[in-house]
């Protein structure tokens, strides 16, 4: 399935389309990890969920999902190489979570956390696959390729401390007794 922009070359890509199935499996399909991606993560989450740390040193999900949208910004900026906006929060890295942390703003920061997904997805598929070994003007290590393959990592990793931390929060009455699960 050739999943780059319109008019793209009907020769098969596979490196392509490799990088594209790590940022969002075609319908139907799971990641390679049998979970969701850092959006589907976020279904069904409320925001008191999303704002709930299960230590006070420890990241919220709602810290998470504005993390990997930032992340998800960030390689969009280098893949493209165009002037644009900077990132609507800060800081930057790690976005505060807003005040008050009600549902309008968490629907705010997924509908950001979707958006930032979207576009990067649309840079990807707008990249040559001769540019996948390049490293991007202003860069410094990596290439574009790495830089791709590194983000649906980051989103991996991420994803799987949001689904975690929706677990802990299902069970943090037992957790705030001591008490295991039998």
């Amino acid at each position: 399935m050739d999943r780059r922009r319109p008019g793209a070359t009907d020769m098969a890509s596979p490196h392509m389309d490799l990088l594209l199935w790590n940022l969002q499996p075609a319908p139907g399909r799971k990641n390679w990890h049998g979970g969701p991606g850092p959006v589907g993560a976020l279904r069904g989450v409320t925001a008191a969920q999303a704002a709930w740390r299960p230590t006070p040193r420890r990241k919220s999900v709602w810290e998470l999902a504005l993390h990997i949208a930032y992340w998800k910004y960030t390689v969009r900026r280098h893949l493209v190489d165009a002037p644009g906006p900077r990132f609507s929060r800060s800081p930057a890295n790690f976005p505060a979570v807003p005040n008050p942390a009600d549902e309008a703003a968490w629907a705010g920061d997924v509908t950001l956390l979707r958006n930032e997904h979207d576009r990067l997805m649309e840079a990807v598929r707008a990249l040559p696959e001769r540019r996948l070994a390049e490293v991007p003007p202003g860069g410094r290590r990596w290439t574009f390729g790495e830089l791709v393959l590194g983000i649906a990592a980051h989103d991996a990793y991420h994803t799987g401390q949001i689904q975690l931390l929706k677990r802990l929060w299902q069970e943090r009455a037992l957790l705030g007794r001591g008490r295991t699960r039998g």
